[in-house]
């Protein structure tokens, strides 16, 4: 995002990461909001008490747009009413294909001869929302999970910070962020959702 040149002003992440370094290289406030803190990643995980943390974070940042990668929490309802329809997610497949946590796992195991990338909508439910764009990646003879989700990362690295671009220019002409009338789903290049 920020190669981009996109205006990234608030970066959260719920562990210790290297975004944070990055937020702060590049002028950006960091924020780590660690999980440890709300019951780490079992079943006493607070999801609510994250969220409402997460959420009055964002709003005093005075954020527009969030933009989720890699971000391994899926929050409650109240982030949503926050951040209506503005929150987008990025997911290692060609949703609604292969959801979760494994989706580039889970695609090898299918022996698809295509995956990709996808940036949606986030909703409640992980990896279910309405899709903004796709870029398709080739499953290649002899891919690990590895090697496939490295060339995945490449197509997301151009599709991603582009998405958000075109979804930053809706909102700053008072359009909301609403998928193209069909899902865009490039072949082997970036093709550009615009309404």
């Amino acid at each position: 995002m920020f190669d981009a040149r996109l205006p990234v002003t608030t970066v959260i992440a719920d562990r210790p990461c290297a975004a944070l370094a990055l937020a702060r290289h590049n002028g950006a406030a960091d924020e780590l909001i660690d999980r440890k803190g709300y019951g780490g990643f079992g079943a006493a995980f607070d999801r609510s008490g994250y969220t409402a943390t997460v959420t009055a974070t964002l709003v005093a940042h005075q954020v527009d747009l969030v933009a989720m990668a890699g971000f391994g929490t899926v929050m409650t309802q109240t982030v949503h009413d926050a951040f209506p329809d503005r929150i987008l997610n990025t997911h290692p497949a060609l949703l609604p294909a292969f959801p979760g946590w494994h989706g580039v796992r889970d695609a090898l195991a299918a022996g698809v001869a295509e995956t990709g990338c996808t940036v949606h909508l986030a909703t409640l439910e992980m990896d279910a929302g309405p899709i903004l764009a796709q870029q398709v990646v080739p499953v290649l003879p002899g891919d690990t999970e590895d090697s496939l989700h490295e060339r995945i990362k490449v197509a997301e690295r151009t599709l991603y910070p582009a998405t958000v671009a075109w979804a930053l220019a809706e909102l700053g002409a008072g359009r909301s962020i609403e998928p193209p009338a069909t899902a865009a789903r490039g072949r082997g290049e970036t093709e550009e959702v615009r309404r």
